[in-house]
């Protein structure tokens, strides 16, 4: 795994220490070793590598990594350039058209968020090739638990986007009288059509980060040629 050379550092490599995570470091090893699992090592921190601790203003927080070859690359609902967009961030897309009126892209690489304070965080952060879920009870989501709870502590207001009941498990750990949470249906092709499209959860979240005197976040991927 790629080491962390921002303000994350201190806190994930406490968190590396503990006993749970040296069994999941166990568990990964053999998972590369024996399967095709994604993301590549390299990318499994990429969301803390390109979304430093005290920069973060909004976490978005996805299930698990993209289970095809080429997808997955560390940061939530993206997919590298060259990559079909995937469903659930086409959905993402049309919501922006809808509720900013920003054009679609026509790739889904979401680095120009993550760089502007938007932590894409998948709440487990491996996954078998092929097999959705696969990595959900090795460890992981006791990192990610860990990882909200961090955030939560942080003095700073950070605002919580928790899209379907995976994310939404999380919401015990934050203090809505500090931080903000807005939450509803996950974007899959599966559950968008009850309630997702029309959330208008990107214009609210820059709303509030006005209301904070904070940078808003432009959203508008752009195309890559």
């Amino acid at each position: 795994m790629s080491k962390i050379n921002n303000d994350w550092k201190e806190i994930l490599e406490n968190e590396f220490q503990k006993e749970y995570f040296v069994k999941l470091k166990n568990i990964l090893e053999a998972e590369y070793k024996n399967y095709k699992v994604y993301p590549p090592k390299k990318d499994i921190l990429n969301a803390f590598m390109w979304t430093s601790f005290s920069e973060t203003k909004i976490v978005i927080l996805g299930q698990d990594p993209y289970h095809q070859y080429g997808q997955a690359h560390g940061l939530a609902f993206s997919v590298n350039y060259g990559i079909k967009t995937p469903p659930s961030l086409q959905n993402m897309y049309k919501e922006l058209q809808d509720d900013l009126g920003l054009y679609v892209p026509n790739n889904g690489y979401l680095e120009k968020w993550a760089k502007q304070g938007v932590l894409l965080l998948n709440t487990t952060l491996t996954v078998r090739d092929s097999e959705a879920n696969s990595h959900s009870n090795i460890g992981w989501q006791i990192f990610t638990d860990n990882v909200i709870k961090a955030l939560n502590d942080r003095k700073e207001p950070i605002i919580f986007i928790l899209w379907g009941n995976n994310a939404k498990s999380k919401e015990k750990f934050i203090d809505s009288s500090r931080h903000f949470i807005l939450k509803g249906v996950h974007p899959s092709p599966l559950s968008a059509n009850r309630g997702f499209f029309g959330c208008k959860h990107f214009s609210e979240a820059n709303r509030i980060l006005k209301s904070l005197n904070i940078k808003e976040i432009d959203w508008q991927i752009e195309n890559k040629f």
